[in-house]
């Protein structure tokens, strides 16, 4: 079996930089990077501390062994399955790799819907677009299903999903800050076919 070969610029479908303003060092290319990353990692972060509060007071207990099993579980679930699989294979170099393209081909219309370009729900291939608002709306159907479970049951799921989010975050600011050293992650941009 034949190792894969290392994703260029052109298999990321990323034209090479032609001038300045195409590199991103313009001041529209780098404010698109700034609130496209920024803005996602601002979502995150919000439902980061509105779940927070539900997975202390269910941690504050008390708990049996029971709770304290499916507390440790959750967490080892949603950290590897959320965090490193979903966050850290996936969505945070995804959503950096669609911000260093917007930065180098900034359209304003899409700068301004910066944060849903680069989580893939606008301007992007017809898989990615229907992959991305499934999996949005999964989210939203399953966070109104999780309000409905009583404590601490709740809060055990709110603590997994608490580390899964927390990974994300952490994620994405590390491939950001590889971008800005100029090791832009490996991924596809998926933009639409023209």
């Amino acid at each position: 079996m034949q190792p894969k070969a290392p994703m260029t610029e052109t298999t990321m479908h990323l034209p090479p930089p032609t001038s300045t303003a195409d590199r991103g060092t313009g001041p529209l290319g780098w404010l698109a990077a700034i609130w496209g990353v920024g803005g996602v990692v601002l979502l995150l972060g919000n439902a980061v501390a509105r779940l927070a509060p539900m997975a202390v007071e269910a941690i504050r207990g008390p708990l049996g062994f029971l709770e304290w099993g499916s507390l440790v579980a959750c967490v080892a679930f949603m950290g590897f399955f959320e965090g490193y699989r979903g966050f850290q294979l996936g969505f945070s170099p995804r959503v950096v790799s669609r911000a260093v393209h917007l930065a180098r081909q900034p359209r304003p219309a899409l700068v301004l819907l910066a944060p849903l370009f680069c989580m893939g729900l606008v301007h992007a291939s017809r898989k990615r677009l229907t992959v991305s608002w499934i999996l949005t709306a999964g989210i939203v159907g399953l966070v109104i299903a999780v309000r409905q479970v009583p404590q601490p049951w709740r809060g055990i799921l709110d603590a997994g999903v608490v580390v899964g989010l927390s990974w994300g975050i952490v994620a994405i600011l590390a491939f950001g800050l590889r971008a800005l050293a100029g090791r832009p992650p490996a991924m596809q941009v998926e933009l639409p076919r023209r």
